[in-house]
């Protein structure tokens, strides 16, 4: 591959972000598109350009050339259904018109509930939520596209992930606990659950645009050891240095939470996440790549640096 080979990136959220950063680490070119073409922290020598991702004749002219194209942006939670299938394959479409590959950043909805047993690659699809199935036959149509050699592709999974530029997980369980406030988990505080971190699911994407054994096949990102939300609570206190306070919401507070705010309501359904062990197994890209997950106190640290930074930011 050369150096110069131009990789387009749909989102600018975290993870397109960490995979343009790797992206660039190796040289190539990267043009990041959203619907504004404009975004704050735009990673170093990258290229920006305004698209509607659901216009597929406007996605083929921005992804003209592109040896990667890479699918780290979605609709609103709550319009999954509506819009996520038809935003998605208008991407696909891009990429298959261009020859170029197609990676997707996707998450571990469609397993459904394993009853607390590790989550492995090559599971069978059993979602039994309204998000899960969607997710599970928009990953069946990228898996098909490939095998019909309409396009070369791979998805990327992690877990719930957080990190620098994130403004979701982050927002609400470590940038509070900063401001000394109260930070919002859900479900148990006592199950293992498997946090992921937004670089290493930047670096996973980007190993997999530009190594095509990875193509045709479904990776979960390195990352830590899983531990209870208690355990990860210790942590964000070790790095604070005072005690953190948190709210903990079960379903019911979800679901009278839900009634005000859709985004929350669109929640209760993922409520068996926390509530019994959720492990993802990542040896299959650990050995495959050479690499492991960046240790949990080590991301929190780098996480409540950024959120510090970023507070400073917005003063």
């Amino acid at each position: 591959m050369t150096q110069n080979e131009l990789h387009v990136i749909f989102g600018t959220g975290p993870l397109g972000k960490w995979t343009a950063r790797e992206l660039l680490k190796q040289g190539k070119q990267v043009r990041l598109i959203n619907r504004s073409g404009k975004t704050d922290n735009l990673p170093a020598d990258a290229e920006i350009a305004a698209g509607d991702a659901y216009d597929t004749a406007r996605n083929k002219e921005l992804t003209r050339g592109a040896t990667a194209v890479y699918q780290c942006a979605q609709p609103a939670y709550n319009e999954w259904t509506e819009k996520f299938p038809r935003f998605q394959a208008a991407i696909l479409e891009a990429a298959a018109a261009n020859e170029a590959k197609f990676i997707v950043a996707d998450n571990l909805y469609m397993y459904g509930d394993t009853q607390g047993q590790p989550i492995r690659e090559d599971m069978p699809y059993q979602p039994h939520t309204k998000k899960g199935r969607v997710r599970a036959d928009m990953a069946e149509a990228v898996m098909e596209a490939h095998r019909s050699g309409k396009v070369r592709a791979t998805i990327g999974r992690a877990s719930n992930f957080f990190g620098p530029d994130d403004h979701i997980v982050t927002d609400l369980a470590i940038r509070p606990a900063v401001l000394n406030k109260t930070i919002n988990l859900l479900g148990k505080m006592d199950q293992p659950h498997s946090f992921s971190y937004a670089p290493d699911f930047g670096k996973l994407l980007a190993t997999l645009g530009t190594r095509d054994e990875a193509l045709g096949q479904v990776w979960f990102t390195p990352s830590p050891a899983a531990v209870t939300q208690a355990e990860f609570v210790s942590m964000l206190e070790s790095e604070l240095g005072h005690k953190v306070k948190y709210l903990a919401a079960g379903a019911n507070m979800m679901r009278f939470l839900g009634m005000f705010n859709p985004m929350m309501r669109e929640t209760v359904e993922m409520m068996y996440e926390w509530t019994q062990p959720f492990v993802i197994d990542t040896r299959k890209a650990e050995q495959a790549f050479g690499w492991s997950g960046t240790p949990l106190k080590q991301a929190i640290r780098e996480t409540v640096a950024w959120v510090r930074e970023d507070l400073v930011r917005a003063q």
